[in-house]
C-alpha cells in the first residue's frame, strides 16, 4: 500500500471509530443560577468542559446548606460553597477540601440605607441588625461592630432569614449583615432605595474567598477535579476578555436570568471571578483560621492542609 493511501486509511479508520466517553460529574450548586455562576456556565455553553472530556451535571440545591454535606456523603464530586463555612465543616469532622475558588474576594458585607440614620457602624449602638446565618455572622458582627467600640451586647439581632433587603427597605431593622453587594445594593437601587455597604473586609475582617468548590477529601478524584477547573479557568479568561459576549451567552441559558438585576450583578461580579481557579494562597487560608479561633468559632487551629489544597500539585 502506498503511504498516501496508508494514511487515508487509517484517516478513515479514526472517523470510524466512537469518540471516547466523556467523564461525567456533578457540581451541586450553592443556590439557583445566578451571575456568581458565570464561568460555570459559561464553561459547559464554550464546550470546555467537552473539550475537556467532562460531561458536567449541575444542580441547583433545594437547601442551600445541604451540597457540602452531599459531598461529604458522597452523592456529588464537587459543591460550590463558602470559605467561612468550609473552615467550620472540617472542625466539624466532614471530610471536605477546598480545591478551588470561584469567586475570590468576600461579597458579604453591612448594609444600611443610604439616606438613613447610619453614617457609622458607631451608630447602630442601640439599633436592630438583621441576619441570616446564625453563629458565623454574628462573628462577624461581633468583629465589625468592635472595631467601632460597639459591642453585640450594644444591639439587638433579628433573623430575618433571606429576606434581607426588604427586611431593611421596611426599616424593620436599620442594618443587615449577608448581604451581597453584586445583588442586593442592585436590587434595592432597582426599587428606588439606595442601599450603602460597609465592606467586612476593611472592617477587620481577614481577606478571603466567597465562594469556593469543595470535594470530598476521601474519595475525590483529583484528576477530573483539574480538568473541571482548567475549564473553569478558560472559561473566565474569555469572560473577561469578552465580558459583554460571556453576559449574551449566560443570559441566553434560561428566559429568567434576562433582567436587570442579573445584568447589573453580571457587571459587578466579573472583577471577582478567581483569575486562577486552582490556586491556593495558604498564608490568607492560615489567617483565616487564626481569625475564626479569635471569634471563638473554632477552639484549635488546623494546618492549612487539612482545609484547602492546590489539587493540580498534587
Amino acid at each position: 500500500m502506498k503511504p498516501t493511501s496508508l494514511a487515508l486509511a487509517l484517516g478513515l479508520g479514526l472517523l470510524a471509530a466512537p469518540a471516547a466517553a466523556a467523564d461525567k460529574m456533578t457540581l451541586l450548586l450553592d443556590w439557583y443560577i445566578n451571575p456568581n455562576h458565570g464561568p460555570i456556565i459559561v464553561a459547559e455553553e464554550r464546550g470546555y468542559f467537552a473539550d475537556a472530556g467532562l460531561e458536567v451535571e449541575v444542580i441547583a440545591p433545594a437547601d442551600p446548606s445541604a451540597p457540602p454535606k452531599l459531598v461529604a456523603a458522597g452523592r456529588g464530586d464537587l459543591a460550590v460553597s463558602y470559605q467561612v463555612q468550609q473552615h467550620l465543616q472540617v472542625a466539624q469532622g466532614l471530610p471536605l477540601l477546598r480545591v478551588g475558588t470561584l469567586i475570590a474576594t468576600p461579597l458579604n458585607c453591612l448594609m444600611t440605607l443610604a439616606d438613613g440614620p447610619i453614617e457609622s457602624l458607631s451608630d447602630l449602638r442601640g439599633k436592630t441588625i438583621g441576619f441570616s446565618v446564625a453563629g458565623v455572622e454574628e462573628a462577624l458582627l461581633e468583629t465589625l461592630l468592635g472595631t467601632h467600640g460597639v459591642s453585640l451586647d450594644d444591639v439587638t439581632l433579628v433573623n430575618v432569614n433571606f429576606s434581607i433587603s426588604p427586611a431593611l427597605m421596611s426599616e424593620q431593622v436599620q442594618a443587615v449583615i449577608g448581604a451581597y453587594r453584586n445583588f442586593e445594593l442592585n436590587q434595592m437601587e432597582i426599587e428606588g432605595i439606595d442601599g450603602k455597604c460597609y465592606y467586612i473586609e476593611e472592617e477587620g475582617i481577614p481577606p478571603h474567598d466567597e465562594l469556593i468548590y469543595v470535594a470530598n477529601s476521601e474519595t475525590m478524584d483529583a484528576d477530573k477535579i483539574t480538568r473541571f477547573l482548567g475549564a473553569v479557568e478558560k472559561a473566565t479568561q474569555y469572560i473577561v476578555n469578552h465580558p459583554e459576549d460571556a453576559w449574551n451567552i449566560f443570559k441566553g441559558t434560561a428566559a429568567e436570568l434576562d433582567d436587570e438585576l442579573n445584568a447589573r450583578a453580571w457587571v459587578d461580579t466579573l472583577p471577582r471571578f478567581a483569575l486562577r481557579p486552582a490556586a491556593l494562597d495558604e498564608g490568607r487560608y492560615a489567617r483565616f483560621e487564626e481569625f475564626l479561633v479569635g471569634t471563638g468559632l473554632l477552639e484549635t487551629a488546623r494546618p492549612v492542609a487539612e482545609i484547602a489544597i492546590d489539587v493540580t500539585a498534587q
